[in-house]
């Protein structure tokens, strides 16, 4: 099992070169399949759901859309108590519980999937508890920040990101293929409507095996985190995580923070969702639940008592620093629109390509079953592949030219792919025959993931020259945390908007906060006298 290690310096290069390089290296490679499979469970719902309208499960397309924001919203909510584990319970700990935690989830998401009769209820308490698994990313980026000095952040923090994000694309393309085969025994379901994989079309009438779709992050986890417990190191540094003592006294706060997100998260989504998938029937703005659930999270994590509200204390100065603000709504654009994105992309092309859209009796109906649409399925891989791939190519050219005017650039591009994208979103949405716009609208998403991906390797490398190496950290998980809100933001807008009939007003919003971000990035770190030049 490998050590605590009492000092650490990756500035040094003397020490780097000798042994430092070596350890972290060891521990970024354990890490990232750790990461990868927090966001396959944390966003698998974006395919469940697909293949729930394709099995004939008795929901209500405006319901299965509140599963994926569920999932996104507890996500992001538990990455803001995330953000402090690492000096707290140190990496080794940390990563080893949260990783454990997901076969919850995934264990009981398979169980309730055998059966299409099980309440909408159950499937909300899965998605729930799937949100461990965005929780998991500020944390393991907080982590592998101490491990490298800042002349590799960009590298180390988009590979780590990079590759952990795969999940999402590791998960849209397994989860489809395990789903045709009986791997995990139980009773197979009949597809009412054409369904797909990788390779093709899945006709009508064919068995499958929907609950694999989480039986199969069970049988992968279980290696995963026997590795993280034997092959991590925690760092005992004062700059790190000073103060931690037993692994289960480290648990015990982890699971008491984790708590704590999900208490503020599950009251936010009372007050949002209707009272016929569980809500209170209030159905108050989500963009007033949201500012409502981060201040009571923040706040009641600096109520707790001892050595646990002492640390986050110092911790939260890093909201007296400018920059941590104007990094957050950099951060968001990027990688909230990455994994915003990643969550409705599928679910998008099924509702708006999957059906044919024409006039009966002067009403234009959205439900009619498009034959020659595209699989969902086969394409929902495409774009988180291409936003992952791309990012840790985001990071190291930023290390050789500037976050920031990297950052600039591909802002840029974001607004015109939106506007692009929604355009033939718009005329998809009112033709009979949706495919005639499917390329086009395919290939500016495609572009859109790309930009999404090389900004958010952008904004790491910003993030490591800004900041010190002790607000570093913390700051990554807390710009990971809001920005994580896409995750929930983006498929709620996409739902409503699909429901309004008119889908493509949701892009025009996100280009609008496009331009807003590139506004503020200019401002801090590209102007004549920006308070740091092209970090």
């Amino acid at each position: 099992m490998a050590k605590d290690i009492q000092n650490w310096d990756p500035e040094n290069e003397k020490e780097w070169e000798a042994t430092g390089k070596a350890i972290a290296n060891r521990n970024l490679w354990i890490s990232i399949p750790a990461l990868l499979c927090g966001f396959a469970v944390w966003l698998y719902w974006g395919i469940i759901t697909v293949q729930m309208i394709n099995l004939g499960y008795d929901f209500e397309k405006s319901q299965l859309f509140t599963l994926a924001a569920i999932a996104g919203l507890t996500g992001a909510t538990l990455r803001i108590p995330s953000t402090f584990f690492i000096r707290l319970a140190g990496g080794r700990n940390t990563i080893f519980l949260t990783t454990a935690l997901l076969i919850i989830p995934a264990l009981g998401t398979g169980i309730l999937l055998q059966n299409p009769d099980t309440p909408l209820w159950q499937f909300q308490l899965m998605a729930l508890l799937s949100g461990i698994g965005g929780g998991n990313f500020s944390a393991s980026m907080s982590n592998i920040s101490f491990f490298f000095p800042k002349k590799v952040q960009g590298y180390s923090l988009g590979m780590n990101a990079g590759l952990g994000n795969f999940g999402v694309t590791t998960m849209q393309i397994l989860i489809p293929l395990v789903m045709t085969v009986g791997m995990f025994g139980g009773t197979a379901l009949t597809l009412k409507t054409t369904s797909g994989t990788l390779i093709g079309k899945i006709a009508a009438g064919t068995d499958t095996y929907l609950h694999n779709a989480g039986f199969i992050w069970v049988a992968i986890l279980i290696p995963i985190v026997i590795a993280v417990w034997v092959g991590m190191n925690n760092i005992k540094a004062d700059h790190v995580s000073p103060n931690i003592k037993s692994p289960f006294g480290a648990f015990a706060k982890i699971l008491g923070m984790l708590a704590i997100g999900f208490a503020t998260a599950t009251f936010g989504l009372w007050l949002m969702l209707p009272a016929d998938v569980g809500g209170s029937g209030f159905m108050i703005s989500k963009w007033l639940v949201l500012p409502i659930v981060v201040v009571l999270t923040v706040f009641a994590l600096r109520m707790i008592p001892g050595t646990i509200g002492q640390s986050l204390k110092h911790q939260y100065q890093i909201f007296n620093n400018k920059h941590t603000w104007a990094m957050t709504v950099i951060y968001t654009m990027t990688f909230g629109s990455f994994i915003g994105y990643a969550v409705a992309f599928g679910l998008a092309i099924k509702v708006i390509f999957g059906f044919s859209h024409v006039m009966v009796d002067g009403v234009m109906m959205h439900n009619i079953p498009n034959p020659d649409g595209p699989s969902a399925l086969m394409f929902a891989w495409t774009g988180p592949f291409i936003g992952a791939l791309i990012r840790p190519l985001g990071g190291m050219v930023a290390d050789k030219i500037g976050g920031a005017k990297v950052t600039q650039i591909i802002s840029v591009i974001m607004v015109a792919s939106a506007l692009g994208v929604a355009y033939f979103m718009k005329q998809a949405y009112a033709s009979a025959t949706p495919q005639d716009y499917f390329v086009p609208f395919l290939i500016l998403f495609l572009i859109l993931f790309a930009a999404t991906g090389i900004g958010n390797g952008s904004t790491f490398k910003t993030i490591a020259v800004v900041f010190n190496k002790e607000q570093a950290g913390p700051v990554l998980g807390w710009t990971a945390a809001i920005g994580a809100y896409g995750a929930f933001i983006i498929p709620k807008v996409f739902g409503e908007q699909i429901k309004a009939t008119t889908p493509e007003y949701a892009l025009y919003g996100f280009a609008a906060f496009y331009v807003v971000c590139i506004i503020i990035n200019w401002w801090f770190y590209l102007r004549k006298n920006a308070y740091v030049k092209n970090p």
